[in-house]
């Protein structure tokens, strides 16, 4: 019965009446004003009628537009309030993110107490998985911080960190290289990860034959890889983010520290409007200043 009506384009054009401008629509809705504008003369098409007049600055609604907008706005609260009240219950007073295994062992759980001094009240629940969430459709997840090269157009996206590859090891081992035999450690991912370096990419780099007969172990996590290293077992390929504490603390040292290949970006996404939750507004502001003391 609804199979054929045009859900996005109706609710971009709700959108758009609501503000009157394309600009401020894209910008509630987290798109372009062209893909705005896409999508209202695709409306128009299928209606065979205009819903707006065009003026020199701006746009303003036609008499069908008018018609249209009250029809909306009204079916579209009603959809809204049903939805709402079937979503969990949300406490001002906790929040609950998605984030990788790697991440939340290497560099959010030993930060976190940091958190916790300054939002004792607030409850962090951290659910780990490879498997990117759906905080479109799970709505128990206020916040996912992901890695990688992806666009997330109907999630707001909040940059934290860009993150480098380099080879690290102890720093016994490190000091009899190249004059020793060791492992190059890495992640064999379950999914395949374009765009991310290997250790081909790094040994074209860095120039050095010696790289060419040592023994490869793959770790199926980056955590696995990097605890391999810590215990002195060769040489491991990370994430410069990944390693940021072991680096700290001295359990791991750069290897050819000039050899730095680029990896890709970590940033926090949620649902465009729950950033203003007390709570994860919190946690958003700690976690920008944490990310920006990360030396990359």
């Amino acid at each position: 019965m609804f199979a054929c009506l045009p859900l996005t384009a109706l609710r971009t054009f709700e959108s758009a009446a609501r503000l009157g401008s394309f600009k401020t629509a894209a910008e509630e809705m987290n798109v372009t004003p062209t893909a705005v504008s896409h999508q209202i003369r695709s409306l128009e098409d299928w209606l065979g009628a205009p819903l707006f007049e065009r003026l020199g600055r701006g746009v303003r609604l036609s008499e069908g537009g008018e018609r249209l907008q009250q029809n909306m706005h009204g079916a579209l609260l009603e959809i809204s309030r049903g939805v709402e009240a079937l979503r969990p219950v949300q406490h001002a007073d906790s929040l609950s993110l998605s984030t990788t295994p790697a991440f939340a062992a290497l560099w959010l759980i030993p930060r976190l107490g940091r958190f916790y001094q300054r939002h004792p009240g607030i409850r962090v629940r951290i659910e780990t998985s490879n498997t990117l969430a759906d905080l479109q459709r799970d709505a128990s997840l206020d916040l996912a911080i992901r890695c990688g090269f992806g666009e997330y157009p109907q999630l707001l996206e909040i940059p934290l960190m860009e993150e480098c590859f380099s080879a690290y090891g102890t720093p016994a081992l490190v000091e009899r290289l190249p004059d020793c035999a060791t492992e190059l450690i890495g992640v064999a991912w379950a999914t395949p990860q374009p765009g991310l370096p290997d250790w081909q990419h790094w040994s074209a780099a860095v120039g050095e034959d010696w790289l060419q007969h040592s023994v490869r172990r793959d770790y199926p996590d980056e955590h696995y890889a990097l605890q391999a290293a810590i215990s002195g077992q060769g040489l491991v390929l990370a994430s410069s983010v990944l390693a940021s504490d072991s680096l700290a603390s001295g359990l791991l040292v750069p290897y050819r520290p000039q050899i730095r290949l680029a990896g890709a970006r970590y940033l926090a996404v949620c649902v465009p409007g729950r950033e203003r939750q007390p709570a994860l507004q919190a946690f958003l502001d700690w976690l920008r200043a944490e990310s920006a003391g990360v030396k990359i």
